[in-house]
């Protein structure tokens, strides 16, 4: 049997080594010093090398870092404490939350997703296979869904996580402003809030249907 992607260590490590230099980051800036790769990999107790295969250059670091302190505090805010049971109002206070603060910092979130593919391009191009993204949007939706956690089956349950990432961050900007020509934050948001409650409704139907009835 294969061995799922959260069940692989060197997956794993390779999280927590990013992790850890985004953290090392972090710290580096709230205490008002200079920020570099070379400076973050220190802190971070890693090797400027390794540390460059996950920030190949000091601009992705900081974008990073920043979005760590910043942008998504008042999202890891409300996942810490959601204040209903109710996974519908979940998902739409979580996709509020991120959109939100993805809108306010539009040009930040921008630049992030061009860094976030050079860095990738780069790595292809080393034969590398860093993770360029931090993957927090599953573990937000993750546990925006717990209360119906044992309502799905594990195969839906990784359908939906992953689908609900579309109705996120960076990427859903894009979609709705680019690609749809919706201008109006609004809207989006709410076209977004729609589309997550479809996505679990779909889920919550599609493992009703196949649940075995008694024969009578």
């Amino acid at each position: 049997m294969a061995r799922s992607r959260q069940d692989d260590p060197r997956a794993n490590q390779k999280r927590r080594t990013r992790a850890a230099i985004l953290e090392a980051a972090a710290a580096l800036l709230r205490e008002g010093k200079p920020l570099t790769v070379t400076d973050a990999a220190e802190r971070a107790l890693v090797s400027r090398a390794t540390a460059c295969r996950y920030f190949p250059t000091q601009e992705s670091l900081v974008l990073d870092a920043v979005q760590v302190e910043e942008l998504i505090q008042p999202v890891n805010d409300l996942v810490a404490a959601f204040s209903t049971d109710d996974v519908p109002q979940r998902l739409a206070d979580l996709v509020a939350t991120e959109m939100t603060a993805v809108l306010a910092d539009e040009a930040v979130v921008r630049t992030a997703v061009r860094v976030y593919m050079d860095t990738w391009l780069a790595n292809r191009r080393d034969g590398q296979t860093m993770p360029v993204r931090a993957r927090r949007r599953p573990r937000w939706i993750e546990a925006a869904l717990t209360p119906i956690q044992d309502q799905l089956d594990a195969t839906t349950w990784k359908r939906l996580v992953a689908a609900l990432t579309l109705t996120l961050g960076t990427e859903a900007l894009i979609c709705m402003k680019d690609v749809a020509g919706l201008d109006d934050d609004l809207e989006i948001v709410g076209g977004l809030q729609w589309a997550a409650d479809a996505l679990l409704r779909a889920a919550l139907d599609d493992c009703t249907r196949r649940v075995p009835t008694a024969p009578t």
